[in-house]
């Protein structure tokens, strides 16, 4: 039978988990936040504890805080667009359609635009609606200085976000439709599946071949995508549970060489942002699967 702090440790731990994440954007980053959280969580007095999620939040946020400010020195050198890493999620968070937007590529990418603080402050009060009490310990700040700073991010990504919440059926069907263009390499279908602003981000982290800057606009993309995708006879598309919403992993001798997650809006895609980086992909197993 486990010990008390284990079994509290494992009750949260999905939440723990997610709330490093979407910090981080880094499952691997996230895991070690996990362990840094554990190893401290052991040597707790939990008969001191009045709230042990609070508590494990507490220190959970206070090292991704850490890592994320060591980590935005890393993004400065990083070739090409930074993409968070891909993540194979569960049915059940596809379902909730507010945790899997707060998931997405395109969230994700949003929440890069914020300050560490700024993030983590959004992060729980709105995606986990925590209090700003609770918070203002997690983070180290008063709660008049918490409610200040979470009026600044709401702001913020109210200005950024992506158009809405969007269902992962409707997804999925503009997602097939992509998929049957890009295995062709038809250039006519790809735009009718194109929304005339889409974008296209790419991550090869410098290490295999990836665009170096974001690439928009339907004839644009398409042709960019005729070009890479419409020769699969080395390799096969799948679609895949990522980040909330449906997407297509390319497989290449067996071995995942790009993940493309995809943003629909009114049936049209507006974004596609293509994983290469490897050291990003090693991870795509059903391990990391995403759980609340």
């Amino acid at each position: 039978m486990a010990d008390p702090a284990t079994e509290a440790f494992l009750a949260h731990r999905n939440l723990l988990f997610t709330v490093a994440y979407q910090l981080l954007g880094s499952a691997a980053d996230a895991e070690d936040v996990l362990q840094e959280t554990w190893l401290r969580w052991v040597g707790v007095d939990l008969a001191a504890v009045r709230d042990q999620r609070a508590y494990l939040v507490r220190i959970t946020t206070r090292q991704a805080l850490m890592r994320l400010r060591a980590l935005g020195r890393r993004k400065e050198s990083y070739v090409g667009p930074w993409l968070p890493e891909p993540l194979l999620t569960t049915p059940d968070v596809a379902e909730d359609v507010e945790l899997a937007d707060s998931v997405s590529m395109a969230m994700l990418l949003v929440l890069e635009t914020l300050g560490p603080a700024e993030r983590a402050v959004f992060v729980l009060r709105e995606v986990f609606d925590l209090g700003y009490d609770e918070i203002a310990e997690a983070v180290g700040k008063s709660p008049a200085a918490v409610r200040q700073i979470a009026h600044r991010a709401r702001s913020h990504v109210a200005a950024r976000r992506p158009r809405g919440a969007v269902s992962p059926a409707a997804t999925r069907d503009a997602l097939e439709a992509f998929r049957r263009a890009a295995e062709t390499g038809d250039l006519r279908e790809l735009l009718d599946v194109l929304a005339p602003d889409v974008v296209f981000l790419g991550d090869g982290g410098g290490v295999v071949q990836a665009v170096l800057s974001p690439v928009s606009g339907a004839q644009e993309v398409a042709r960019l995508l005729a070009a890479g995708l419409g020769n699969l006879a080395a390799g096969t598309l799948e679609a895949a549970q990522v980040n909330g919403f449906p997407a297509l992993i390319l497989r290449r001798g067996g071995e995942v060489d790009t993940v493309v997650a995809v943003r629909v809006d009114d049936g049209l895609v507006t974004g596609l942002y293509a994983v290469r980086n490897p050291e990003k992909l090693s991870r795509l197993d059903e391990a990391t699967a995403l759980c609340r």
